[in-house]
């Protein structure tokens, strides 16, 4: 098992935000969590990011704990966080954004290399390695985000809502490009709006409600709930 959840309650002051979520991700799988907004997904990945520290339960990362472990270290460990909203550096160029994501690297030699293939996987930044992040669209900007996440060279990779805002054809490009890193051997968190599209994408779905997991199972069966689709699918 990569990624194991382990009954984590998470508050934000009094709030309780989380209440004993459990969940895994196994090697080379998509799991996606689906829910309302302000059902606690985005807190889920800010937890196993190490932006928020649970106040119990416990999260383990290939066997390690990595309960309180801080947020950087857990970069280096292995797992990547592409967050809700982008958060590229607006006055820094592509460029500048891409090689930012491999910050903890040591190895130095490989980072162009891994440019490079992320100038593969998404072209529309190779045309624009030089201009600053803020004066991209909003999808080459979500693209960007992934791509500065990939650049840590994750083993695990928590995309938060990559989707959200963009255009129709843009939301395809986006869910290809994901099934393709998964493909590439990097295990994907995801939290999507478009649940429809995430649960095409996924083997395994996990849906919240109110900071509590309340379904789990194979990602066609979840699609297939008349509780999921009348709730998250428009059916």
């Amino acid at each position: 098992m990569m990624l194991n959840v382990d009954q984590i309650n998470v508050f934000y002051g009094a709030i309780h935000a989380l209440r004993d979520v459990s969940l895994t991700v196994d090697e080379g799988e998509i799991v996606t969590l689906i829910g309302a907004n302000g059902a606690g997904k985005t807190t889920t990945l800010r937890t196993v990011s190490g932006l928020l520290h649970p106040a119990s339960g416990t999260i383990a990362f290939r066997g390690e704990s990595i309960t309180r472990t801080p947020p950087d270290r857990i970069v280096r460990d292995g797992i990547a966080h592409s967050p809700e909203g982008r958060r590229i550096f607006a006055e820094m160029t592509v460029r500048e954004n891409l090689d930012l994501g491999a910050y903890g690297r040591k190895d130095r030699p490989a980072v162009a290399q891994d440019r490079d293939r992320m100038l593969t996987l998404f072209p529309r930044l190779k045309e624009r390695l030089g201009q600053m992040g803020g004066t991209l669209s909003g999808g080459e900007q979500q693209m960007l985000a992934i791509a500065r996440a990939l650049m840590a060279k994750p083993k695990l990779l928590l995309l938060d809502e990559p989707s959200l805002g963009l255009a129709p054809f843009l939301v395809k490009d986006i869910f290809r490009i994901i099934t393709e890193i998964n493909a590439a051997g990097v295990s994907i968190l995801l939290v999507e709006q478009n649940a429809n599209q995430a649960l095409q994408i996924a083997h395994r779905a996990y849906v919240m409600e109110t900071g509590r997991i309340v379904l789990a199972g194979p990602a066609k069966e979840i699609a297939a709930s008349d509780e999921v689709k009348a709730a998250y699918l428009g059916g």
